[in-house]
């Protein structure tokens, strides 16, 4: 699952950017309201973490213009605002939960794992397009190509591949692929991930890019240099 972090606080921004990697999230983080608003605008991620008191654009202003193009994203607005008045006009204005600061980070990692399984995915939220040594996964249509041919893969492979691809030159945690599989159900082990990873590996046979496995941590996605 990617995340966007908006948090003004820079040492609280990398603690909390740490732990929720740590936890299995792809983090991407922002700092003022007008840089928030660009990142807002592209539609990239699964779930948004928004801090209200925020220089350049307020929280508040912001969530109200992004809920104006997108209804479906879910929002967690963390902050020091605990008026009753702040916390209605937040969930009024679209958010999906509120937590208020000083706050633990279990408590954010399991209320943006309960939000998300509310909100369930949703096809129209486009995603990036990453490529490497021949592979692209196309944001728009949801597909991988290596040297612009299909890669046909399932449902569980792709998204195996797609975490990969967005982490690639990283070590991605078998936690972490049960975490981005999470919406597809059923009992994902460690050894479901260990196959899942053995099929795509098969199927990337004839790319220019190779899953090496990174004992006790998990896989990581490179190009093969010739």
């Amino acid at each position: 699952m990617r995340l966007l972090l908006v948090e003004d606080d820079r040492p609280i921004a990398r603690g909390i950017q740490s732990s929720l990697e740590q936890a299995g999230f792809v983090v991407d983080m922002v700092h003022d309201g007008i840089f928030a608003e660009q990142a807002l605008s592209q539609n990239r991620h699964d779930l948004i973490v928004l801090d209200l008191g925020l220089p350049g654009i307020d929280g508040m202003t912001l969530l109200t213009r992004f809920r104006q193009v997108n209804r479906h994203t879910p929002v967690i607005i963390l902050t020091a605002r605990d008026e009753l008045h702040d916390r209605v006009q937040g969930l009024s204005s679209g958010a999906d939960d509120y937590i208020v600061k000083p706050f633990e980070l279990a408590e954010l990692e399991a209320r943006i794992r309960a939000v998300a399984r509310r909100s369930g995915p949703h096809q129209d939220t486009p995603r990036p397009e990453v490529s490497l040594g021949g592979l692209r996964l196309s944001g728009v249509d949801r597909r991988i190509f290596n040297d612009e041919k299909p890669v046909e893969l399932s449902p569980r492979e792709f998204a195996v591949l797609e975490l990969l691809l967005l982490r690639h030159g990283r070590v991605v945690s078998k936690a972490q692929l049960q975490d981005h599989l999470t919406h597809f159900g059923g009992d994902l082990g460690d050894t479901a991930i260990e196959v899942y990873v053995h099929r795509v590996r098969r199927k990337l046979e004839h790319c220019r890019v190779e899953i090496v496995t990174v004992r006790g941590f998990g896989y990581l996605l490179q190009e093969i240099r010739a």
